[in-house]
């Protein structure tokens, strides 16, 4: 193969790999971004997007290549010539993929990592999934607690939602906060699984809690509301509802501040 086919066949690849990826890295493929953490993750989301069309690209572009290269002549019907391996060739398809790979997986690291970081004054909530229902659990400091069918929540301020299923699996899902999570029932010995995720919402309205893992026939139904809503609305709203003991099977978080400061940023929050 000659340097000019060479230049050829990757002028081609870049130019489908622009063709795909532009388009695909166009679409909100989650709809609109509410919280803090959703333009790191699209942003992760359309860098593998551009990964994965220069990947498709190369071996569309190959195998056309080939096809047409080595296409028998008409009335050909003798066997194909015996081909020895191309080491250069083998380094080559072992090496790219290895470092594309790597690049993804440091790359997701990094921003795991970043938008995992715990915030000082973040909003403890615990949320237990079972067919088909959500029920969220606000823990107060004098152990009593406030529980809730559907997740309210402060704008601006992190959660951090502690999970637990009392049945089989399930998985959290608010799709414009763009995080999810597997809910996994506690075995013998207790849940030795990751079992946290923090997000912070930044954008006021109304959204559903989506489980996302086939739990049973009622599947479908399973979903909660969310709100978001500023701050003072927020404690409000806690303050307004009913104290309940803390209720076995679920996940343990605990607050850091009276109800009454569940506001402004400081350790409890608001509607």
């Amino acid at each position: 193969m000659t340097r000019a086919t060479l230049a050829r066949l990757f002028a081609a690849i870049v130019v489908l790999t622009v063709v795909i990826a532009v388009p695909m890295t166009q679409i909100h493929w989650d709809g609109t971004q509410a919280s803090s953490q959703a333009d790191q993750i699209d942003t992760l989301l359309n860098v593998m997007i551009v990964l994965s069309s220069f990947v498709f690209a190369v071996v569309l572009v190959m195998l056309g290549y080939c096809i047409w290269k080595y296409r028998a002549k008409p009335g050909d019907e003798s066997d194909g010539e015996p081909i020895h391996g191309n080491t250069k060739l083998e380094v080559a398809w072992t090496v790219i993929p290895t470092v594309i790979v790597l690049f993804g997986a440091i790359y997701s690291w990094i921003v795991l990592g970043d938008i995992e970081t715990k915030a000082a004054d973040a909003l403890p909530v615990n949320v237990t999934a079972q067919q088909y229902k959500w029920t969220f659990n606000y823990p107060l400091p004098n152990g009593q607690s406030v529980s809730s069918n559907k997740l309210v929540v402060p704008s601006g301020r992190q959660l951090d939602l502690h999970l637990t299923s009392l049945d089989v699996i399930h998985s959290f899902w608010v799709p414009e906060w763009r995080i999810k999570r597997d809910l996994v029932p506690a075995g013998e010995g207790g849940n030795d699984i990751d079992n946290t995720v923090r997000v912070t919402p930044d954008r006021l309205g109304t959204y559903n809690v989506v489980c996302t893992e086939l739990c049973g026939f009622g599947h479908a139904t399973m979903r909660a509301l969310v709100q978001v809503v500023p701050s003072d609305q927020f404690a409000s709203w806690l303050a307004k509802q009913p104290r309940v003991k803390p209720q076995a099977g679920t996940a343990t978080g605990s607050s850091t501040g009276s109800p009454s400061e569940y506001s402004n940023g400081s350790p409890t929050g608001g509607p």
